[in-house]
């Protein structure tokens, strides 16, 4: 019988390799990037044609390669950073796997220029699926180019899988992010298309982060900074009133590496859980200095995720460290730090509750005597079945009790529950607190849930917007500019005609900007911004947290953010409408998200609670 073990040959195997490296194009945007930072640059331009679907291409002014360093960094393993089984416990570049380069040219066409400054001529190499196609001596600038072209070209299966170039381009934006936020000190600048889409001077850490996510950062940027023997901390977090809805301005560098870590976020979070409340997500950038030999980054292939030796008291460190900066800055009450941070506990502190705006909320409101309630008008009609009675009191409960049961079996339940019995020639309905709609029914009596009840109406009319592509709009005297992050405004650009059935009416305005000339018929004025930016965010935590479709999204975002919300007033007219479109609805029942839209206190119910 014939052997049947044998070696791969190198090309397979490099595709191979490629499959954890290479995911997609963003995953070579951060190879590249890493490799022109180890090599000292200090001016790097990222262009990208196509999502990085047709061309990624890095250029940097580095220390550039030798003609023989040139042709072994396409060679699996080879690297410049690891020699013995020790170095990899002292790490403190990027890149020192040595499969980046090997990985990235097994799956596209790839062309290097490079040139040190003691070299008079430089060298220049084309490689497609792992096969050298040219290497010859080139006339070029100090540094390197790299274009990676047609990325997975050899292998369609892979090309297949690649999202829409919005979601791609969102993908290498994140990436150029991470490293322009890990190294102010670089100049740094994107292309997409041959549009600039960033171009960032080197400066501080405060200015990077400005220049990346706008000008409004500048007014909520809080200075972190802890030092013990073991770590030291620097950075800056977010004012709580700047919390947002969803993740994703929230980041962590070990030793200038960008790192994954939900332990670590739990701890800034406990540090803001007394500001704001559990669904939203403060911005932070923090920046942990910490001895090599104490963590473990070789434990992930994209290296996002790494080991603390003692992670538990890094937790406590930079918890106290939040903390610190949050009462520094007079956000919270001020607190004794002098504890020891390897102690579970620090000291208590109950602040008074703030809204996302930063202001005091109302405290609860105290019982009131018989005299102050507010009672409605039509409060006689609840006993109007003991009014009519001639019966004793007594007699009357004994016969309800006999008789209860035949009395439930013509009752409907909820599900079954028809707008007519609820609304008809009902007199009864009135507002509980500005949040809840109560209304005397056959069975008992119905608690709708306002602001449920509206988004249900919502989402059902936004769903057909979508799938019919035609919403109503009304338009604006004066149109509205919004300056959106570049992600945001991918992401935008990317479900533009799906925006516009729901009644949006926007076009593009530069860079990274909008502006908005209508929107949905039936917000009302005043909130747009607020409108269509939370549009936005919460489409991003239903994606984070729901993996929904884009026009299931679209319509459970929109109705989340425009629906009614608790404390409003309502009148007569406008609760009877919403009780009658919530009961043509498809599932009147429950809201998108599955919470009950409405409650019936039958009989039976309300009769136990008096009489058991």
């Amino acid at each position: 019988m014939p052997d049947i073990i044998h070696l791969l040959p190198e090309s397979l195997a490099n595709q191979i390799a490629a499959g954890e490296v290479v995911q997609r194009p963003a995953s070579v945007v951060k190879e590249l990037l890493e490799n022109a930072i180890d090599a000292g640059a200090t001016n790097i331009q990222l262009i990208i044609k196509d999502a990085g679907k047709q061309l990624i291409q890095v250029v940097d002014n580095g220390v550039g390669m030798s003609e023989t360093d040139a042709r072994m960094c396409f060679e699996r393993h080879a690297t410049s950073k690891i020699r013995t089984t020790a170095d990899l416990f002292t790490i403190y570049t990027l890149g020192f796997r040595g499969e980046a380069m090997a990985s990235i040219a097994a799956v596209a066409q790839v062309e290097l220029k490079t040139k040190r400054s003691i070299d008079e001529i430089g060298v220049g190499i084309k490689i497609e699926a792992s096969e050298i196609k040219a290497n010859a001596p080139v006339a070029t600038q100090k540094g390197t180019s790299l274009s990676v072209k047609n990325l997975f070209f050899n292998v369609p299966a892979r090309r297949n899988f690649l999202k829409s170039n919005a979601v791609e381009m969102r993908h290498v934006i994140d990436e150029f992010q991470r490293i322009a936020l890990s190294y102010p000190h670089i100049a740094i600048s994107m292309m997409q298309n041959d549009m600039e889409i960033f171009n960032l001077p080197e400066g501080k850490l405060n200015q990077r982060i400005i220049n990346l996510f706008g000008k409004s950062y500048k007014e909520q940027l809080i200075p972190c900074h802890e030092e013990t023997d073991m770590l030291k901390i620097t950075g800056y977090i977010g004012k709580p009133e700047f919390c947002k809805k969803s993740r994703g301005e929230q980041y962590f560098f070990v030793n200038n590496r960008f790192i994954k870590n939900n332990y670590l976020h739990h701890a800034v979070m406990s540090a803001y859980k007394d500001l704001v409340g559990g669904d939203v997500f403060p911005f932070y950038v923090l920046f942990f200095e910490i001895d090599a030999k104490h963590i473990d980054i070789n434990v992930h292939p994209t290296k996002t995720e790494i080991k603390f030796d003692d992670e538990r008291t890094i937790y406590h460190i930079l918890l106290a460290s939040i903390k610190r900066a949050l009462g520094t800055h007079n956000i919270v009450p001020s607190i004794d730090f002098g504890l020891n941070v390897n102690f579970d506990t620090f000291t208590n502190f109950n602040p008074e509750p703030k809204n996302l705006q930063g202001f005091t909320t109302q405290k609860p409101t105290p019982f009131l005597s018989y005299s102050e309630k507010k009672i409605p008008s039509n409060w006689e009609t609840l006993y109007e079945d003991f009014e009519n009675s001639n019966q004793p009191l007594g007699e009357s409960i004994e016969n309800n009790k006999t008789t209860l049961s035949s009395r439930l079996n013509t009752m409907q339940s909820p599900q079954n529950l028809m707008k007519d019995e609820v609304v008809g020639e009902n007199k009864t309905t009135f507002q509980l607190h500005n949040t809840f709609i109560v209304s005397k029914v056959k069975s008992g009596m119905v608690i709708v849930n306002q602001h449920a009840a509206h988004e249900r109406i919502l989402y059902e009319k936004y769903l057909n917007m979508l799938e019919n592509k035609f919403g109503a709009s009304q338009q604006f005297l004066f149109p509205l500019t919004l300056q959106l992050s570049p992600i945001d405004f991918s992401m935008v650009m990317e479900m533009e005609s799906e925006i516009k059935c729901l009644g949006f009416d926007f076009s593009v305005f530069g860079k990274n900007t909008i502006v908005v000339n209508g929107i949905p018929a039936e917000i009302q004025n005043g909130n747009e911004k607020d409108i269509f930016e939370g549009l936005v965010e919460q489409f991003k935590t239903y994606q984070t947290d729901f993996k929904l479709d884009k026009h299931e999204n679209l319509a459970r975002s929109l109705a989340k953010r425009s629906a009614l919300k608790a404390g409003a007033n309502l009148s007569n007219e406008e609760m009877t409408s919403l009780i009658e479109k919530l009961f043509t609805c498809k599932m009147p029942q429950y809201d998108p998200s599955g919470s009950p839209t409405f409650v019936v206190m039958d009989y039976e119910k309300i009769f136990k609670l008096f009489f058991k």
